[in-house]
């Protein structure tokens, strides 16, 4: 399987070698397309090095600007599609997904159409989140649940890995989701095209090294952001 993983990035300049490094020790034979939003701390012109020095295996995407995670997504997915990759993860840069999951994800992708990396399918596998933030998570879940009636045991997870055939089969081009809802959406459209989905244990760690960009307007979208999402589909 020809295997390209998706790191949209944001001032992730500090994580960016070191998460490469570790999905080319876990995934050899993968390739990384790295998706910048003209990042002010310079991580586009660190990805085109690292592209310098392996332009069979990393590329970069600059966009003109930080227009939300779903916009990246896409643009990452439209690249792959194009270029005829069979498997496409999408995960975060900042380690809070860890590469050794990888190989999982690939070994579970060969019966599914979408392998979905879940932080609650074994109790709650989540390190370095105060009480208020795994709170909001699960009952973000839950609320998904309630709404799009999708048995996800991780509905905002953006630790996933696609068959080219289900990406194909969702028009992720016309979703409306820029940012985080994107996640959940994507899902919904799997759920109800009856695509073959996986939820495997992840553990989530909080990122290490910069900024989160969780920020309380995310949890305004995401309420009338599911919303939009059962009534559009």
């Amino acid at each position: 399987m020809r295997c390209l993983v998706v790191l949209p990035t944001y001032n992730e300049r500090e994580n960016l070698s070191a998460i490469i490094e570790s999905i080319q020790q876990h995934a050899p034979s993968a390739h990384v397309l790295i998706v910048d939003d003209n990042s002010p701390d310079e991580t586009g012109a660190l990805a085109d090095q690292l592209s310098t020095k392996q332009p069979d295996k990393i590329f970069v995407l600059h966009r003109p600007g930080r227009e939300g995670l779903g916009p990246a997504y896409v643009a990452g997915f439209k690249f792959a599609l194009a270029r005829d990759y069979d498997v496409i993860v999408q995960m975060d840069a900042d380690f809070s997904h860890d590469p050794k999951y990888l190989p999982l994800f690939f070994e579970q992708i060969t019966g599914s159409d979408v392998v979905i990396g879940s932080r609650y399918i074994k109790g709650i596998s989540v390190v370095n989140w105060d009480l208020k933030r795994l709170m909001l998570s699960k009952a973000a879940t839950y609320y998904i649940r309630m709404v799009t009636g999708m048995p996800l045991t991780d509905a905002t997870t953006g630790f996933k890995c696609w068959r080219r055939s289900a990406l194909e089969a969702i028009d992720f081009e016309n979703i409306f989701s820029i940012g985080y809802v994107f996640l959940a959406e994507m899902s919904y459209q799997a759920f109800r095209k009856k695509l073959r989905i996986t939820e495997v244990p992840i553990i989530f760690v909080e990122r290490r090294l910069g900024r989160s960009k969780f920020h309380w307007r995310i949890i305004a979208e995401g309420f009338w952001g599911v919303i939009r999402m059962r009534l559009r589909h």
